[in-house]
């Protein structure tokens, strides 16, 4: 990101935006940030971004649901994760940003179709903790890539016809460990750059107002139901 006058409140548009749709919805920051980010910042800065900024906001959700928590259900998504975050830094470390860029930007759409049509498909019940640990991994490959945590989780949580709060005692927690591993591994890579630093403090703030915002609009809307 070199230029000042377009590119710096793009992104700080984007954080805001982000966070904003996350204190809705418990979900989405680093999908509504990405499809911006992307245009104007390399996919290692999007992804570390999102998982930095995503520590933040859903690290406070998973704060308020510590009470409801299920490790029953959360350790196979965790252990699975555990497998395939490093694989996905490692992906986004030496793959071709150009592609890593296309991908990333074919996944969005392909999951915004999903969410726009969303199939009626019957509740999954086979395959237990093996299958909830072989999504896990998954989702632990896409969120080191992409920085986008709790996707394949969410979808999963769904089609095992889950009531809705109990999908979010799910898909927030492993989303923040996944995180959290994937801020270690890329730590660990030494590609957090000064520029990744700088980009972060500068969006605090947005991200800060988002998140108020997002959380205060879901609050009255609860009010008036």
């Amino acid at each position: 990101m070199d230029g000042f006058p377009l590119e710096i409140p793009l992104f700080l548009l984007a954080t805001f935006a982000g966070a904003l749709v996350a204190g809705l919805s418990g979900f989405a920051f680093g999908l509504v940030a990405a499809s911006i980010w992307l245009y104007i910042l390399t996919p290692l800065q999007t992804a570390t971004l999102i998982i930095a900024f995503g520590l933040i906001v859903q690290g406070y959700s998973v704060w308020k649901l510590r009470g409801a928590l299920d490790w029953k259900k959360l350790w196979p998504f965790v252990l699975g994760a555990a497998l395939g975050v490093p694989v996905g830094v490692s992906i986004l470390t030496w793959a071709n940003p150009a592609h890593v860029r296309i991908g990333v930007g074919v996944f969005l759409v392909l999951y915004s179709l999903y969410a726009l049509f969303r199939p009626a498909i019957k509740p999954v019940t086979a395959g237990g903790a093996a299958a909830d640990a072989g999504i896990g991994f998954f989702n632990g490959v896409l969120g080191g890539v992409t920085g986008l945590a709790g996707i394949l989780v969410t979808i999963w949580c769904g089609l095992r016809g889950w009531p809705k709060d109990v999908q979010r005692t799910v898909f927030q927690p492993v989303a923040v460990a996944i995180f959290l591993m994937s801020a270690l591994w890329i730590g660990a890579k030494g590609a957090i750059t000064p520029d990744i630093i700088k980009l972060f403090l500068i969006g605090l703030p947005a991200l800060f107002a988002g998140t108020w915002l997002g959380c205060w609009c879901c609050c009255w809307r609860r009010e008036l139901s």
